[in-house]
């Protein structure tokens, strides 16, 4: 092995630790400043209409209830082109930068241009309240 070949081995090693130590950084200060509780995002169960949702501010989720009683949570951000959604309405999660529309029951593209269906979230009910992650 070259000298020359040996430092840009070590080069983008060293760059790729520094890029993974940002990353970390980056996520753990997203969720701290997002999550009133150290188990994720919370939103009232009150807060979620049947067949409409609620498009999270502080955190990267939309949370849907399809039917009584049935809570989902999604990825807010669309799968087109990382625009955030705007609102849950008749079921349907809509994105208004393309017009794309997303399942509010399993997140599944309903209108494109998006061909990928939103990241699901796991949801937990906790009294009145939905506890998303």
């Amino acid at each position: 092995m070259t000298p020359d070949i040996h430092r840009r081995s070590l080069f983008a090693g060293g760059m790729g630790i520094t890029l993974a130590a940002l990353g970390l950084t980056a996520c753990s200060s997203s969720t701290a400043t997002t999550a009133p509780s150290a188990a994720g995002p919370i939103v009232k169960t009150a807060d979620v209409p049947v067949g409409g949702g609620v498009v999270m501010q502080n955190a990267n989720f939309v949370v849907t209830q399809p039917t009584a009683g049935t809570f989902k949570a999604f990825s807010k951000i669309c799968t087109h082109q990382g625009c955030p959604v705007s609102s849950v309405s008749d079921n349907k999660i809509n994105c208004t930068c393309h017009g794309s529309s997303f399942s509010a029951t399993d997140g599944s593209v309903l209108g494109g241009p998006a061909r990928k269906s939103l990241a699901e979230a796991k949801v937990t009910v906790n009294g009145d309240s939905l506890v998303i992650g």
